[in-house]
Order: structure tokens, then sequence, then C-alpha cells
């Protein structure tokens, strides 16, 4: 007999215990807590793959707003026998993407290019805002709606701000900021959520970073969300790495991550490489992963324009040989 599917109110309180106890500071993760409690056969988890199938969301493609990002995830049809490359249009559906960078990579403008390129669709957009105060994130989707050509009258009812920057318990106590998210879910039936960044809830706690992107991650999962988690990177990582405060656990843990950088041209190498002076930055973007869906593995040349906006160029081994 099949499973009946759980809905998301059924898992609230699953979820919260979870959280209340990695928030606790106990050192003890939700998996080894369970390993420490009675032996026992759980069977609603075994399901065959006929009766999951039939819960599957469709795969297709969640436009970002970036120019020159959509059409680098693909999915592979069979054409005459041969495998053929389909640009999927955007992120993957319900995909939880990682975007990461050390500061003034463009982070923070791809998630606002997107939350306003998913609204001016007329998709209702969950922003949790954990940096900034809400009105100066509402200033900055006004600039960016103004340079994407977007009437930002249009979209004021399709972006829900969620301030964790200005309330402290939204960024202390998990639970809260989830149920929290969980009202505004329901409340306003929005298709995708992002967080800037989700490193604000784990600072000076990083021992907690798997714990916390985790539940953020299945919180996603269950309420059908396409996410962008933004997480700030230290500066002592490699560049062009995926690893963010926290070290693995935000990689490892999402659907997909990419990766902005920067270098500052010093010597007529980089002059060459680049194709720009000494002096100059140059800004540097890659597709690390994602197990959804195919994607380009280049590094790409990326741009932020003088209106705010980021640009996708195309790949640095295309420049290098020019």
């Amino acid at each position: 007999m099949a499973r009946r599917p759980i809905k998301p109110k059924d898992e609230e309180e699953v979820f919260a215990a979870e959280a209340t106890e990695a928030s606790e500071g106990t050192g003890v993760s939700s998996a080894e807590a369970e390993e420490r409690e009675e032996t026992k056969v759980v069977a609603e988890s075994v399901e065959l793959l006929r009766e999951v199938g039939k819960r599957a969301p469709r795969l297709f493609g969640i436009p970002s707003g970036v120019d020159g990002l959509d059409d680098l995830f693909f999915t592979t049809e069979i054409r005459d026998g041969k495998p053929t490359k389909k640009p999927l249009g955007g992120f993957p559906s319900y995909a939880v993407v990682n975007i990461t960078g050390v500061p003034d990579t463009g982070k923070s403008l791809m998630v606002e290019q997107f939350a306003i390129k998913q609204a001016s669709l007329g998709y209702p957009v969950l922003f949790v805002t954990i940096e900034s105060p809400a009105p100066f994130v509402a200033a900055g989707l006004r600039a960016r709606a103004a340079a994407m050509g977007v009437d930002y009258e249009t979209v004021q009812d399709k972006i829900v701000l969620v301030d964790a920057a200005s309330y402290g318990i939204l960024r202390h106590s998990l639970p809260t900021l989830l149920n929290t998210l969980a009202h505004a879910i329901k409340t306003y039936n929005t298709k995708s959520l992002v967080v800037d960044s989700v490193t604000g809830l784990y600072e000076a706690r990083e021992v907690m970073a798997r714990d916390v992107v985790r539940t953020l991650f299945n919180f996603a999962k269950k309420w059908r969300q396409t996410a962008l988690f933004v997480s700030q990177k230290r500066s002592a990582h490699e560049q062009l790495s995926p690893e963010a405060a926290g070290g693995y656990a935000v990689s490892h843990i999402v659907d997909c991550s990419l990766v902005l950088s920067k270098v500052l041209i010093t010597n007529r190498f980089e002059a060459k490489l680049y194709k720009a002076p000494v002096g100059e930055v140059v800004r540097l973007f890659r597709i690390d992963g994602c197990r959804l869906c195919g994607h380009d593995t280049k590094t790409h040349l990326m741009e932020i324009t003088e209106t705010g906006l980021v640009r996708i160029g195309p790949p640095l081994s295309v420049e290098a040989e020019e």
C-alpha cells in the first residue's frame, strides 16, 4: 500500500525540534541523536520507485534575470541516436542553489535580479534579508528594477521581505525563522525563496553550519521553493573553490553551487590573460556543480555594469585564445 505523502504542516514540529536541538549548541547533530535512540525499523521510509516517481516534480527552467546565465543549465535528449543538449532556460526548478564568493563579487545583485525577474513574471518571491534591514533592500530592488527595465510598481506586491536583520530572534532561533517563513509562504503563495545571506545564521557558530543549512534545505524542498542561498566565502579560501564559512557544509548539501570571484590585475601576464589593464579588477563566474541537470563547467568572465547589473560573459578559455 502506497504511503500517503506527508504534507508540509505535518512536518513542521519535526523540523522545529531538530533545529532547536542544533541551536542549543549541544554539539550533537540530529543524525547522531537519532543513532543514540533505540534502534527500530522505519517502514514508512521504504517505497518502490514507481510510487515515489508519482510525486517527483517536473524539471523546467526558472529564469534567473541574469544575462548569459540561463543557458548554462541544460538537459540532454537523444536525437537520431545522438545525445543533444537542450538549454533549460534558467535555474533547475525546485533547486536549492548556493551562491558563494568573497565580498564585492555580485552575490546580492544576482539574487536581487532573480527576485525582480520572477516578480515581473507574476511569481511571488520570499526574500529573507539577514545582512541589511528591509528598507535598504527595498532601495536596492528598486534600483535593480530600473536597470532591468521593469516597472517597480508591478513587482512590489510580488516580493515578500522577511527582515531578519532587524529582528534578531529570526537569526538566533531557527525554529522561529522556519515558522515565520512557513507563515509567509502560506499567506502569499510564494514560489521562490532567497536567503541573503545564510552565513549570518551561524556567525561565530560555524560548527552548526551543516545543521542550519540542512534544515533550510529540507524546508525549501518540503515547501517546493526554488531557493537561492547567498554564502560568504572566507578570503583565505581559494578564489574559485566553493567552500564558504562553515567549510564544505553548504556546497555538499545544496543542489547547485555558483562561485563568484574577482582578480586584481597586477602584472603583464595577467593583463594579457584577462585582456585588462594593470590595476583593473576582473570578475569570474563558475558553476561548481549541479545534481539536478547538466551544466556548463567553464570559468566565465563576469561583469557588474554601471547600472548595477550582473552579466555572465564568454568563457575565459575563449578570451585567452583570441
